[in-house]
């Protein structure tokens, strides 16, 4: 999923995107100031978000809280059967953030088949689109 999201985001029609692609983990504050807009990609695990996606909101929440206002975001929730609480989490804390919402999350359980990644291909596409 992640792969298609970048392959979407670098479409040979969207000239001037940069995409810079950071774990969760490695992702910092400086990171999200220079940012324009976000991919946010999870596993949902036990019903809610990775860790991972978690401790980078713990990092960044309150000191980004008066930054990026309004950019775009997209995500995507990869489970083995239930994304609802991942995807409400994660909805919740960007809409905090003030960040939009500029395409629909993509979701799947089990394997990520060719639809997935097309909707992926999109999700990343629909970002770096709507950057500026």
């Amino acid at each position: 999923m992640l792969e298609a999201v970048i392959a979407g985001a670098r479409d040979p029609e969207l000239a001037g995107v940069e995409v810079v692609v950071i774990p969760a983990l490695a992702a910092t504050v400086p990171d999200v100031l220079a940012a324009d807009g976000f991919v946010l990609g999870t596993p949902a695990n036990i019903g809610y978000m990775s860790g991972a996606l978690k401790h980078f909101f713990d990092q960044v929440y309150y000191p980004c809280l008066l930054a990026n206002k309004g950019a775009p975001y997209g995500l995507y929730v990869h489970g083995a059967n239930d994304t609802t609480g991942a995807v409400r989490s994660v909805t919740s804390i960007a809409t905090g953030l003030g960040w939009a919402e500029v395409v629909n999350p993509v979701v799947a359980t089990g394997p990520a088949d060719r639809a997935v990644e097309r909707r992926c291909y999109e999700l990343g596409a629909t970002v770096a689109a709507n950057l500026g």
